[in-house]
């Protein structure tokens, strides 16, 4: 029994290993499109609710403070997402878009990503804390070439503790090289982070707004979703997980 729970653990850290495989090299990731019988058509874009802030105020660094608590209450009920991931997909979405105001993401998107990647952080049974860490790291399998592609060690271990080579990691599932590229600190505290949901969910938002795109049409969805995973599965599954919270959710309120 031992032995089959390791197994199935193992399994889950494969196919997340797998599914942030395009993070590898990113100028490779941007630069391939998904064939037109592979696009999907864009999922309704969810917008979250935020905390009015005065005249005048503008939001902290960390604005998974400013999400609407009881609506954050009730969208997790709604979704099952739990609430500290929630927040920082909303957080992310609101941020990524104020950045690039053509790209008009919704946190479904964010979260439909992170469910696939991580199940919001509870791969492998660990959860979010407080902070929006994970109370045990997710790190991907070697990529050594035997049955991944073979990707070097590129920061001498530090983030994934491997020297020889780059593993994926963290809620959103970067690998060590793309972080370096789009890594960005959320929640104020000076550092990056990819195992911090905060740092890692508004990476992911902005890697999938980059270059222009609108994420309402299904060409600019699709192409963003490629980015992240070049698989036409992968373009279906977060589609419909994105669907799928979009309903659950119902309009904003």
């Amino acid at each position: 029994m031992l032995r089959l729970k390791r197994l199935a653990v193992l399994s889950l850290f494969a196919f997340c290993a797998i599914t942030g495989l395009a993070f590898w090299l990113p100028g490779m990731a941007g630069s391939g499109m998904p064939d037109a019988d592979m696009r999907h058509a864009a999922p309704p874009q969810a917008a979250g609710k935020f905390v009015p802030l005065g005249s005048g105020s503008t939001h902290a660094v960390n604005i998974t403070r400013t999400v609407d608590p009881g609506w954050l209450a009730r969208t997790a009920v709604r979704t099952g997402i739990p609430a500290r991931a929630l927040r920082a997909y909303v957080a992310a979405a609101g941020a990524a878009n104020e950045a690039a105001p053509a790209c008009r993401m919704g946190w479904n998107t964010v979260a439909a990503v992170g469910f696939v990647e991580s199940k919001h952080g509870a791969l492998g049974g660990g959860r979010l804390t407080a902070s929006g860490e994970v109370t045990g790291p997710i790190v991907g399998p070697g990529l050594n070439g035997e049955g991944f592609a073979a990707i070097a060690d590129t920061d001498g271990g530090a983030l994934d503790g491997d020297p020889r080579w780059d593993r994926a990691v963290g809620p959103m599932q970067f690998i060590p090289s793309t972080w370096k590229l789009a890594g960005q600190d959320a929640n104020g505290d000076g550092v990056a982070d990819p195992h911090n949901i905060d740092d890692a969910a508004l990476s992911a938002a902005g890697y999938l707004c980059a270059g222009g795109r609108d994420l309402t049409s299904a060409q600019g969805w699709s192409d963003a979703i490629w980015s992240y995973n070049q698989s036409g599965a992968y373009l279906s599954q977060v589609g419909g997980k994105a669907v799928e919270y979009a309903e659950q959710a119902g309009p904003d309120k």
